[in-house]
């Protein structure tokens, strides 16, 4: 049901939120381009700027998301050392919190009361809304994050993330000005505006990745595949993609696809800060594009008129052999990964009864090693 018809009293506001939000809208709006007009920006308030804002943004994407909420690789400490602090500035709550409610999003997605930001409750709810009241759904539940909350480090984020996150938001902007001669224009361009202009696009990823694109691989829920907000999100604007193989490293499958969350996870991968980096086999992913492209065409034949031209006929003819061979194809590839599976079986059957073999080739080794000690014991006693 859209929000606007909901029968239900609103929630009270979370103050907190809203004129956190409210006043950083505000001061970047008035205070850039005033400050613009008036003093300007230098290079490297610029710099400083879009290397923050980089940062806060793959924190997010890399780091928050695809790290710590799917575990779809591992990190080293150093890096996720990294995560935390730009994570951390960029305000969205500890990975704790951030984690729980989207993990409960992708259990309930599209679900109205289980959904913490469901984009059927409409853009405004599902873009900032939801943080801005005490929503039943948004409430922080930590029980799904039983493997997270083992982590000391991400706990210290957790307990500590009030005066960590004004250190950093303050802090670092602040430590920029001073070493570049201009606090204020730091202070406003890399830090108000870094923050404004970070919150909304990762927000995008709750609202417009679930109203505006395509479904090429499914459509069991809202989630679209847009290459648009795919540059503005660091990636993440595959949301079809992500929502079906939640745990793939790579949300731009394509190597042509602008995603450069995954660029970063797979190149550091070379250097050993990342590691174990989960795929999606690719014969499940061409399984989900036929799939969609099969129900769309049997849909659409479905709607045409029973009695159909002959190069109609000859087309649901064609679909029907197509769909036979795609069957075919998926059945060979089972049988196919049963005798790997099989074969593999047998390898390690095999590998461990040479293991077994070689022990008891030790074995007797060194039970006549033995035995010719105390042959020559004999021998000694004999003469």
């Amino acid at each position: 049901m859209p929000a606007a018809i909901r029968n239900e009293p609103k929630p009270p506001l979370i103050w907190t939120n809203t004129l956190m939000f409210v006043l950083t809208a505000l001061a970047a709006a008035v205070l850039v381009p005033w400050y613009g007009l008036t003093h300007g920006f230098s290079g490297a308030d610029v710099g400083v700027f879009l290397f923050f804002l980089v940062a806060n943004g793959m924190a997010i994407t890399a780091g928050y998301h695809r790290l710590w909420a799917h575990r779809t690789y591992e990190a080293h400490w150093s890096l996720r050392v990294f995560f935390l602090i730009f994570g951390t500035m960029s305000l969205q709550n500890s990975v704790f919190a951030w984690c729980s409610g989207h993990r409960a999003h992708h259990l309930h997605v599209d679900d109205e009361d289980k959904d913490p930001y469901s984009a059927r409750r409409g853009f405004w709810f599902s873009h900032i809304g939801w943080m801005l009241r005490e929503y039943p759904s948004g409430r922080p539940d930590f029980t799904n994050i039983p493997d997270l909350k083992k982590d000391p480090m991400l706990a210290f984020q957790h307990r500590y993330y009030v005066p960590l996150a004004l250190a950093t938001n303050f802090g670092l902007p602040l430590a920029a000005g001073i070493l570049f001669h201009d606090v204020w224009g730091m202070l406003i361009l890399a830090g108000v505006l870094r923050l404004v202009w970070s919150h909304h696009v990762t927000f995008f990823i709750n609202s417009l990745a679930h109203m505006w694109g395509s479904r090429p691989y499914t459509e069991e829920n809202s989630a679209r595949d847009n290459p648009v907000l795919a540059v503005l999100t660091y990636g993440e604007g595959y949301h079809n993609f992500h929502h079906i193989f939640t745990h793939d490293y790579r949300n731009g499958v394509r190597w042509w696809q602008w995603d450069p969350s995954k660029w970063l996870i797979g190149g550091l991968e070379h250097t050993g800060l990342t590691r174990r980096l989960k795929r999606t086999p690719v014969i499940h992913i061409q399984r989900a594009l036929l799939t969609m492209q099969f129900d769309r065409a049997q849909a659409r034949l479905a709607a045409l008129p029973a009695g159909g031209h002959v190069q109609l006929e000859a087309l649901r003819a064609r679909i029907a052999h197509e769909y036979e061979s795609f069957l075919a194809a998926l059945a060979e590839w089972a049988r196919v990964k049963e005798q790997w599976l099989e074969e593999k079986k047998r390898a390690v059957l095999e590998h461990w009864q040479q293991v077994d073999l070689q022990s008891k080739f030790r074995e007797i080794e060194r039970r006549l090693s033995l035995q010719v000690r105390r042959m020559r014991v004999l021998q000694a006693q004999l003469a």
